[in-house]
C-alpha cells in the first residue's frame, strides 16, 4: 500500500485518538487500551513499510503520548510527583531535544558575541553590567579574591533569594514563549551576551581559570536550566507559529501545557543551584579536587537528565512497542 492511501485510510482514527488523549474529561484506561492495540498495529506497518517517513514519526509520538496516559491511569497507588520526574517528564521531552539544541546554539553564539566584544573593547563591559559592579569586580580581583561577591551575604539569605531569582528569570524566560520563539530567544540572547562578558571580565585580568571553577560550581546547573527554561519558551512559541492539523489555540494550549512541563521540572535543580551558590561558592578557596568533582557531578545531571536518560526512555519505548506489535 501507498503511504498517502495508508494515511488517507486511518487518518480519521488518529485524529479521533488525538482528541480521545487531549480530552479535559479521563477516557476509560480500558477504552484507551483498545485504541492503543490498534494504533500500534498502524506503528508496526509504518515501521515495516515507511521507515524514516514523517508518517513513522507522528506515529511514534502519537504512541509514546498514549503509553504516558495508559500508565498513568494505571497507576493507581504511587508517588505521582516521582513518577512524573522519573518517566512522564524525560519519556516527554526526548520529542523536544531539538528545541533544547536550538535553545542552546541561541545562548552560546551570544556568549560568543559577549565574549569577543569584551575583549576587544574595554567599555563594552561597563556597557552590560554596569560601572559599579565592574568596579567592584575589579576590586575583588586586585584583594586577591576575585569572586568574593559570593562571600559578601549571608548563606541561607543569599540561598532564599538567588533561588527565587532564578525561577523569577526561568518563568520570564518562558513566558516570552508567548511572543512566539522571538520573545524567548531575546531573553536566552541577553543572557548569553551577560555571560560571555562576566567571564571575558576575569580573563582580561589573567584571573580566568581561578574564576572559572568557582563560578561554575552553582554556574554549571545554573545556566543550564535557564537554557531548559528557553526551550520551554520555545515550545510555547512554536506551538503558535507551527500549529500543525491543530487550529491555533488547540495548538498553542498543548504548547503551552507542554512549557510548563519543562518549567516544573526546573524547580529542584534551580534550588540546588542556588543552595551550592549560597553554601558552597564562597569557600573560593577550597581543594581543585572538590571544586571540579562538583563541576562534573553538576554537568553529569545535567546531561543525563535532560539529554541521556530520555534518549535511553525513547528508545526503549520503542523496542517495547516493536515487541508487542
Amino acid at each position: 500500500m501507498r503511504e498517502a492511501a495508508f494515511v488517507k485510510q486511518n487518518k480519521e482514527k488518529w485524529i479521533a485518538f488525538e482528541r480521545a488523549l487531549d480530552a479535559n474529561s479521563n477516557i476509560a484506561a480500558d477504552r484507551l487500551a483498545d485504541l492503543y492495540i490498534q494504533l500500534t498495529n498502524d506503528l508496526s506497518f509504518a515501521q515495516t513499510y515507511y521507515q524514516e517517513s514523517k508518517t513513522l514519526l507522528y506515529l511514534n509520538s502519537l504512541a509514546s503520548q498514549a503509553h504516558q496516559k495508559i500508565y498513568k491511569n494505571k497507576k493507581e497507588s504511587g508517588n505521582k510527583i516521582w513518577d512524573f520526574f522519573s518517566y512522564e517528564f524525560p519519556l516527554f521531552f526526548a520529542d523536544h531535544l531539538k528545541t533544547l539544541g536550538f535553545a542552546f546554539l541561541i545562548f552560546m553564539v551570544a556568549v560568543a558575541i559577549g565574549t569577543i566584544s569584551t575583549l576587544n573593547d574595554d567599555s563594552f563591559s561597563r556597557l552590560i553590567l554596569g560601572d559599579s559592579y565592574v568596579n567592584m569586580t575589579l576590586e575583588n580581583i586586585r584583594d586577591g579574591n576575585p569572586t568574593g561577591v559570593y562571600q559578601q551575604d549571608g548563606a541561607f539569605g543569599m540561598f532564599i533569594a538567588i533561588t527565587v531569582n532564578n525561577i523569577k528569570v526561568g518563568m520570564f524566560c518562558f513566558a516570552l514563549g508567548i511572543l512566539t520563539s522571538i520573545g524567548t530567544s531575546y531573553i536566552l540572547f541577553s543572557n548569553g551576551i551577560m555571560v560571555g562578558t562576566f567571564f571575558s571580565l576575569f580573563a582580561l585580568e589573567n584571573v580566568s581559570l581561578e574564576s572559572w571553577s568557582v563560578i561554575m560550581l552553582h554556574g554549571t546547573i545554573e545556566l543550564s536550566v535557564i537554557v531548559v527554561c528557553g526551550a520551554a519558551g520555545m515550545i510555547m512559541g512554536n506551538s503558535l507559529l507551527f500549529p500543525k492539523t491543530y487550529s491555533r489555540i488547540t495548538s498553542f494550549t498543548r504548547g503551552a501545557k507542554n512549557g510548563l512541563k519543562v518549567m516544573m521540572s526546573t524547580v529542584p535543580l534551580f534550588i540546588i543551584a542556588g543552595f551550592i551558590e549560597g553554601f558552597v561558592t564562597r569557600y573560593a578557596f577550597m581543594p581543585s579536587i572538590i571544586k571540579y568533582a562538583i563541576l562534573l557531578v553538576s554537568a553529569a545531571i545535567i546531561l543525563g537528565y535532560y539529554v541521556l536518560y530520555p534518549l535511553y526512555l525513547k528508545k526503549k519505548h520503542a523496542t517495547i512497542h516493536r515487541t508487542t506489535a
